[in-house]
């Protein structure tokens, strides 16, 4: 089964979005030059791709990486018809209980009227949160991870995603 050409897009203030980013591309088979740091990429750069994977933390009270301040607007102009996008968000379950990855929900609501097809969306059981701008309809609009407080679950839970994406036809 041949995947179509991802492209792994990130916003990372601490590295730990960047090395999640990585090991999804990993576990994906998506090559390193397939890998891109929004803070200094341009939008063109989606053009080859037709998929996105887009990973963000959540700072403060539940506000986008900073990185996809100037990237998103532009992302949001951008002819993402016909292309599939899958979302991941690293955030902290315990600290910002009510906030939970809420940055992946903002590229969520920001992209969801652009003609692309979101796929990857994650059940909310397992995870211990109290509110996360990330649920819709009961679900994770992506892969929720708390490097924070639950490392250990990670791996596995990158590994179930991975073969769900696949399933999605990613």
């Amino acid at each position: 089964m041949n995947m179509k050409k991802t492209g792994v897009f990130y916003g990372s203030s601490s590295g730990t979005t960047e090395d999640v980013a990585h090991r999804i591309a990993a576990r994906l088979g998506v090559e390193t030059a397939d890998i891109h740091n929004v803070g200094n990429t341009q939008v063109k750069a989606v053009e080859p791709y037709e998929a996105l994977i887009l990973g963000t933390s959540t700072w403060g009270l539940g506000d986008l990486q900073d990185d996809w301040d100037s990237f998103l607007p532009q992302l949001k102009k951008a002819d993402l018809s016909g292309k599939q996008i899958a979302l991941f968000g690293t955030g902290d379950s315990s600290s910002f209980s009510d906030t939970f990855c809420d940055g992946m929900g903002i590229i969520y609501d920001q992209l969801k009227a652009t003609g692309a097809t979101f796929v990857g969306a994650v059940v909310t059981e397992g995870y211990s949160f109290d509110d996360s701008a990330a649920v819709a309809d009961g679900s994770f609009v992506g892969l929720a991870l708390d490097e924070v407080n639950e490392s250990g679950l990670t791996d596995q839970r990158i590994a179930q995603w991975a073969e769900q994406l696949k399933a999605e036809g990613l």
